[in-house]
């Protein structure tokens, strides 16, 4: 090992880090059946779930490694990675010192449910699941609030159930919602996450049934994996040109795991088009940069890594150093590990604010 990365390394291993993307698991699929009235459970045993996926059970494409995670995250007890508290503590809470991780459920998944009712019921039972077997036992863990979000009326009611609760840290969304996220149909799931004091937390990923690129459905898994920022930067500028950021000027929104390279480039079309187009959207009173900059937050995961490492610098330079949150994507394969994930020789103001400071001003902890 070199001398400037055994430094680096040293550094990096006394860092108090907050965990924007942390992946809990179900040990099995019956494992969320005590948290739904039994109609649900009875519904899931005899006919499944169904999404808006031409796939029952899994993703269109299938994932580099087994569970979409690193080979040695198997609890040794059995059950799937990120499905054992005590394993998680062990690999991944306390040696990487993490001080606040939240929880990012992506499977199963309530929101993209063909039925709301279904859906809406999963989502009650995936937030009293987390609370009961994570946070709970845990304090170092937040939940975020899953919603069936194409219900307005049932996410609406969940946010408000869990609102003022230590428990939970955000209101979880994918970009890939049925319309753009900016819509008015989801505008009421803003208002109560804004009054909750709860940011809305996209993270990547999604099943709305179209294609995650523009130009249809990709051939390989790094071709779908790599579209998701795509998916990101469709749904800032939704946000954007909507007008959510102008209705809910308090409102945070936290972009997790879509990497964050493509905002620069995203942010300064906007600026461009508007300049030229402000005509046809007049309910916008500031640039798009400027709603960017005040309410928009970005994780880091997966780091974006230039061959000159002073590119990386100067991009962090542009989004600002007090918007960039810390993101490890545990137990998936593409996590990035705190001591190694950037490649940059960080000042201790610097540290402080991408590995922790930042997530409490966006999380409010």
């Amino acid at each position: 090992m070199s001398e400037v990365l055994q430094r680096e390394t040293a550094q990096a291993a006394k860092l108090t880090v907050i965990d924007c993307d942390i992946h809990p698991m179900l040990r099995t699929p019956k494992s969320l059946h005590p948290y739904l009235p039994q109609r649900w459970r009875d519904h899931l045993d005899t006919y499944g779930t169904r999404t808006n996926q031409p796939f029952i059970g899994s993703s269109p494409y299938p994932k580099s490694t087994p569970a979409l995670s690193r080979r040695d995250s198997w609890p040794p007890n059995g059950g799937p990675p990120g499905s054992d508290l005590d394993f998680m503590r062990e690999q991944h809470l306390d040696p990487l010192n993490i001080e606040i991780g939240v929880l990012q459920v992506l499977f199963p998944s309530g929101k993209d449910q063909r039925d709301l009712r279904l859906g809406a019921a999963m989502s009650t039972a995936l937030n009293e699941w987390q609370v009961a077997e994570w946070t709970d036992p845990e304090p170092r863990l937040r939940a975020t609030v899953a919603i069936a979000c194409e219900d307005t009326e049932a996410s609406v009611a969940e946010i408000r159930r869990w609102a003022g609760r230590r428990d939970f840290a955000s209101v979880f969304m994918t970009p890939r919602t049925l319309e753009p996220m900016g819509r008015k149909r989801y505008w009421p799931i803003f208002a109560a996450a804004e009054e909750a004091g709860l940011p809305i937390g996209v993270h990547t990923g999604g099943m709305n049934g179209h294609p995650v690129s523009a130009g249809g459905p990709p051939t390989f898994y790094f071709e779908d994996h790599h579209a998701n920022a795509m998916a990101m930067q469709a749904t800032l500028t939704s946000l954007v040109f909507e007008g959510v950021f102008e209705r809910f000027p308090s409102l945070k929104f936290v972009m997790i795991e879509g990497g964050f390279g493509w905002a620069p480039s995203c942010v300064w079309r906007m600026d461009k088009a508007f300049e030229r187009m402000h005509g046809e959207v007049p309910h916008l009173k500031m640039k798009p940069s400027d709603y960017v900059r005040r309410q928009v937050w970005f994780a880091t995961q997966p780091v974006e890594e230039p061959e000159r490492r002073d590119d990386l610098r100067k991009l962090c330079d542009w989004i600002g150093w007090d918007r960039i949150v810390f993101a490890t994507d545990y137990p998936h394969w593409d996590m990035d590990d705190p001591r190694f994930a950037i490649k940059l020789q960080l000042s201790e103001a610097e540290q402080r604010a991408v590995f922790a400071d930042n997530a409490r001003a966006a999380y409010g902890f």
